[in-house]
């Protein structure tokens, strides 16, 4: 039932596409004092590059332990669902690297995205894929899509008229 992939190919593009959530998983050196970390991600944030190449933007709301973990090891997960009744579990295996929006690959990548990257939005998180493995999903449970949840763009709105939302994003670079 599983299958492995050097790259994406036009069906797993579709797939991708189709998906209103994916999930983030990194590592980081030390396992013994520290824990793997797993991220769920909505909102239209994630463009594909190309066949080996996608990136997301990546909003504030935790202690930016993705990008941490980058830094230390570049190892970088990512997998896609299908809840509808076509079902597929699409994982993509390679290095990820955390992007700063000012920086010269930043904009670059930004222009890329086009209106994928909101203001509120505190890295990029680029995916260099260098496996794609798919399996088969018949274990995952049929949901249905209602919509975004709007909390985390209200936070940063209210953040941002305070303030606050600058300190937490400097925080988090400088402590990642």
């Amino acid at each position: 039932m599983a299958q492995t992939f050097p790259e994406l190919d036009e069906r797993l593009i579709n797939f991708i596409k189709a998906q209103k959530i994916f999930f983030v998983a990194t590592a980081p050196d030390n396992l013994k004092d520290e824990y793997v970390n797993l991220s769920p991600k909505g909102y239209d944030t994630l463009e594909i590059l190309d066949n080996k190449t996608v990136v997301y933007a990546d909003y504030p709301g935790s202690g930016n332990e993705t990008a941490t973990h980058l830094r230390q090891n570049g190892k970088l997960t990512m997998m896609f669902t299908s809840f509808d009744k076509m079902p597929m579990i699409l994982r993509l295996y390679g290095t990820g690297e955390a992007v700063a929006l000012d920086s010269p690959l930043g904009k670059e990548l930004k222009e890329k995205m086009g209106g994928k990257v909101s203001q509120y939005a505190r890295q990029l998180i680029l995916l260099r894929i260098e496996s794609v493995k798919t399996s088969c999903g018949y274990g995952v449970p049929l949901y249905q899509y209602i919509g975004e949840r709007e909390n985390l763009i209200e936070w940063c709105k209210k953040a941002s008229i305070t303030g606050k939302i600058k300190q937490y994003m400097g925080f988090l670079w400088r402590g990642a």
